[in-house]
């Protein structure tokens, strides 16, 4: 075997620009296919990264009516009771989930005004203690709520930047006051997420999609949440799970705890997870088509370059009659000359298949820099397509093998 890989070396290199015209149809086939699959899994961790964020894994679980949320403002719904602590440890207890918050919530408020300023529909939460670590805000400045605010029930809040900015418009906040829908509150905190995550919006879908994180937002303590909002309305939940792997699984077991407060099981208001998972493989698979048949194409060249290496492996067997032919006459078997042959087209397709590799990661990089596209270079596929390369050599390899395992060597000897 070693012997054949040398002698199919030394055939290439005696013909390098055949050589590499021969292997030019693999070469661009492989960039193709590793450049292509790139792009594909870039795509799809950035679709999937838009949707879930910056690695917080959390898990929004929220009262829904039919297919869409229930509407706060309509008052507390018929047959859903308040959430219990025990509830809220048998959440905690499952497997996999490390933190959880109760929380209430309005995704648009209006009449939060400070003097002059108004914040247009901004997002107003009542949370427990543990919201500011579940859902991955941290303070900025000032405090966060301490026990004696929810004990005492006192009218405190927390701001983002853009409650902030739009309230006071670039003023320190902190100490003053806010009014929500005629309420004196007093900020005492501001806050920001944990970890800066700015989705890429590419479409006025996207926009919509995630139009609700650039909102101005909110924070009181959920024991003063019915001066403004009223009394026993329901809450939602916040979990984080160990892992991204684990958001679908724990929201749908959280959830199915959070179910057993709604008595009227035959209505159309339940608690459902919203899995962010799911909808980043939906979306993922949206394009799955248009990816399949630009793989086909790029799959086409690779047909087109085993086609080109089963002709130059033809023109060599016919250029080296003679030596078939003399080996053959001293002893050398069929299947000898089957290897030799099959050797020097595997070899020939694995070094187009090397520098289809290299080729692959540049393109890739490119296209990245050109369209602002990301890439994620796949190993598996690189391995695939070194496989590939050398599958390809010995099938197109096969025919032209077969004819010099089985030219006649006294007609090989006797040709010129």
């Amino acid at each position: 075997m070693l012997e054949n890989i040398r002698l199919s070396f030394q055939g290439i290199w005696s013909h390098k620009m055949r050589s590499f015209l021969t292997m030019l149809g693999v070469i661009i086939g492989i960039a193709s296919i590793i450049a292509i699959v790139s792009t594909i899994k870039g795509t799809n961790e950035q679709i999937k990264q838009n949707l879930i964020g910056a690695g917080n894994n959390n898990v929004s679980i929220t009262l829904k009516q039919g297919d869409g949320d229930y509407w706060m403002d309509n008052g507390a719904p018929p047959g859903v009771i308040p959430l219990t602590d025990d509830i809220k440890e048998r959440i905690q207890e499952l497997d996999n989930v490390e933190n959880v918050s109760f929380f209430n919530s309005r995704a648009y408020v209006d009449g939060i005004m400070q003097g002059a300023s108004r914040l247009d529909s901004g997002k107003a939460y009542g949370i427990d203690r543990n919201f500011l670590d579940t859902s991955g805000y941290v303070l900025s400045a000032g405090r966060a709520f301490i026990d004696s605010d929810y004990k005492n029930f006192r009218k405190v809040v927390l701001l983002d930047e853009t409650a902030a900015t739009a309230l006071f418009q670039g003023e320190s906040a902190l100490g003053k006051t806010i009014e929500i829908r005629g309420e004196p509150f007093t900020v005492v905190g501001l806050i920001k997420k944990a970890e800066a995550f700015q989705p890429v919006i590419n479409s006025l879908e996207e926009y919509y999609t995630y139009y609700q994180e650039n909102m101005g937002t909110l924070l009181m303590p959920d024991a003063s949440w019915p001066i403004i909002f009223g009394f026993d309305e329901p809450q939602s939940v916040v979990l984080t799970a160990k892992s991204t792997e684990d958001m679908s699984s724990v929201g749908k077991k959280a959830s199915k705890i959070m179910n057993e407060a709604v008595l009227d099981s035959e209505g159309d208001i339940k608690y459902k997870a919203e899995d962010l998972l799911e909808k980043a493989k939906n979306l993922q698979e949206l394009s799955a088509s248009t990816n399949n048949l630009l793989l086909w194409v790029a799959s086409i060249s690779l047909l087109v370059g085993g086609i080109g290496v089963m002709n130059i492996m033809l023109v060599s067997v016919t250029e080296r009659t003679s030596e078939i032919g003399l080996k053959k006459a001293i002893g050398a078997r069929k299947r000898r000359i089957l290897s030799q042959f099959l050797t020097e087209a595997a070899v020939l397709t694995s070094i187009g298949g090397l520098m289809g590799i290299i080729a692959g990661i540049i393109l890739a990089q490119v296209i990245s820099k050109v369209s602002q596209t990301p890439v994620a270079i796949s190993i598996p596929a690189i391995i695939a397509s070194v496989i590939f390369s050398i599958v390809i050599g010995v099938i197109f390899g096969l025919l032209p093998s077969f004819k010099a395992a089985n030219l006649n060597p006294i007609d090989a000897l006797r040709r010129e």
